[in-house]
């Protein structure tokens, strides 16, 4: 028999982040749209005409004020989930551990069909403590070039130990591109593990045998 078994507190976490980051992705987008300073060889990263057509052209102040307000749910956000984490002792679920590395291996290995051999049986896999354990620490450093970005000259024992403005600059680009990868392969397995750790992710519940709830 199964019966719903909740996991709304972590749930919480998750759609509060999901929204403000986006959004934070989105008008990061409006406010790099002033110095695209980033190319992948010859081409540069987001064209003028990829801007037109996504009408996202000349509009710095909106990109700036929405950044900076969404910020602030974000920072709230994951620190409130970090000591959640803490206190209700799953960090000791999610943090890395002498097994982790081997068994990650295992796992993309098991997700390319290369073997066989089961996944082991435990909440978080090796792969998924490093990927949640890595999004944390990349929302730290979000969080600190944010700032040296934002205020290099207020914040500059931040900045300098950073590298200074360009480079404080230049981490958190790419680490607001490692969340939309992220985001696209976290997506790809949940709806790859099934209808139920979909529904899971969405409403804060998942279907369990009766005898788990009960644990």
């Amino acid at each position: 028999m199964l019966v719903r078994k909740h996991r709304l507190a972590t749930r919480w976490f998750h759609w509060v982040n999901f929204p403000a980051l986006t959004i934070m992705i989105w008008s990061g987008l409006l406010i790099y749209w002033a110095n695209r300073a980033y190319h992948l060889g010859p081409y540069m990263l987001f064209s003028d005409k990829l801007y037109d057509k996504a009408g996202m052209s000349s509009r710095l102040a909106e990109g700036m004020a929405w950044h900076f307000f969404f910020m602030w749910f974000f920072s709230i956000n994951g620190l409130l989930y970090v000591l959640y984490t803490w206190f209700s002792g799953e960090w000791r679920e999610l943090l890395p551990n002498r097994h982790t590395l081997k068994e990650s291996i295992h796992v993309v290995l098991h997700d390319l069909h290369l073997t066989k051999k089961p996944l082991p049986k435990s909440k978080f896999n090796g792969a998924q403590r490093i990927a949640y354990t890595g999004i944390v620490i990349m929302g730290f450093f979000s969080l600190l070039t944010g700032i040296a970005v934002y205020k290099p000259t207020q914040f500059a024992w931040l900045s300098a130990p950073i590298g200074g403005y360009q480079n404080a600059r230049f981490i958190h680009f790419w680490l607001t591109m490692g969340y939309v990868v992220f985001f696209v392969i976290h997506v790809l397995q949940v709806l790859r593990a099934g209808w139920n750790n979909f529904r899971s992710m969405i409403t804060g519940y998942e279907l369990a045998p009766v005898e788990e709830v009960a644990q």
